[in-house]
């Protein structure tokens, strides 16, 4: 609803500034092409987080009694500079919980490879940077954690990187 107020405040505004007499010429041709194509790109909300897919199959694995595995688990509460070692490390972990569900035959084993699919896909191609806190830690110096206490953590992680 917000992002249709917004195109509509914009179509008021280009209807003035065409109505204008500095604009009189763009009123005909090029004025409507601009009116239009201004009016109807696709707009995409500010607040939209770029997770949001991981955050609905975490939802539905959060509760799953057929994944029973240690995973290495950060604390949600780490240094905001180690926040993209963090999320990889996190998302690492879902192949761990992959394999797991390939050998168990886990009933959620879909819902888990799209959370690591889509998160893979929502990390910007260059986004580890080569210059790291060095109070960050590598994935494996976590404490291992069970699942359920994994996605918890996975979930406020994410949520944090969302505000």
């Amino acid at each position: 609803q917000k992002t249709h107020l917004k195109s509509v405040c914009l179509q008021y505004q280009l209807h003035r500034l065409l109505n204008s007499h500095g604009f009189c010429p763009l009123k005909n041709g090029m004025g409507l092409i601009i009116f239009f194509l201004c009016a109807y790109v696709p707009k995409t909300e500010a607040g939209h987080c770029k997770w949001a897919e991981v955050l609905k199959d975490l939802e539905k694995i959060k509760t799953s009694e057929d994944i029973d595995v240690s995973l290495y688990t950060a604390n949600a509460d780490e240094d905001v500079k180690c926040q993209e070692l963090v999320m990889r490390c996190f998302f690492l972990e879902t192949q761990v919980i992959i394999q797991e569900c390939h050998i168990k035959n886990c009933s959620k084993t879909q819902d888990v490879w799209n959370i690591w699919k889509n998160g893979n896909e929502s990390f910007d191609k260059n986004m580890l940077n080569s210059t790291k806190s060095a109070k960050c830690k590598e994935c494996e110096e976590y404490e291992e954690k069970d699942f359920t206490e994994f996605v918890q953590n996975f979930v406020k992680v994410i949520q944090r990187d969302c505000k």
